[in-house]
């Protein structure tokens, strides 16, 4: 019995074998019938995909370009609108604190005394301190 499992295993081996060359033989044969290009053509239309690929990616990376400087450009506009705003009320706010010494400093000369004094001095340091914020605050806009 270990005989005939042999030669059955020899046998097969031999038909698989036949059939893998004669499958690869027919199967190269049939490639070369049906190759659907000369390989000069072949070539040809592949550096010419080439180029077309090439050609879309230059597209996109100028689109990709032109709309970042688009949105620098909007975040410069942007930014510079809410410096000017910081700018103006910045303004006011100084403007309003020197009314409010200088109404401080008008009431305090009317009353007299030590008083007086006192306000003085408290109106023209937080003047100096408003002025002071103030102009730190231009200061860290330039920057």
């Amino acid at each position: 019995m270990a005989q005939y499992e042999s030669g059955e295993t020899s046998g097969l081996s031999k038909g698989l074998l036949i059939g893998l060359l004669t499958g690869g033989a027919v199967g190269a044969a049939l490639a070369l019938l049906f190759a659907p290009k000369a390989g000069r053509e072949l070539r040809s239309d592949i550096s010419d995909m080439t180029n077309d690929y090439i050609d879309k990616a230059g597209d996109i990376l100028n689109n990709a370009s032109e709309r970042s400087k688009e949105i620098i450009n909007e975040g410069r506009t942007r930014a510079e609108s809410i410096i000017d705003d910081a700018r103006e009320k910045a303004s006011t706010l100084l403007t309003d604190a020197e009314r409010i010494v200088t109404d401080a400093r008008a009431k305090a000369t009317s009353s007299g005394g030590k008083v007086v004094s006192d306000v003085k001095d408290g109106a023209g340091r937080l003047a100096d301190a408003a002025k002071a914020g103030t102009e730190a605050f231009k200061e860290e806009l330039r920057a």
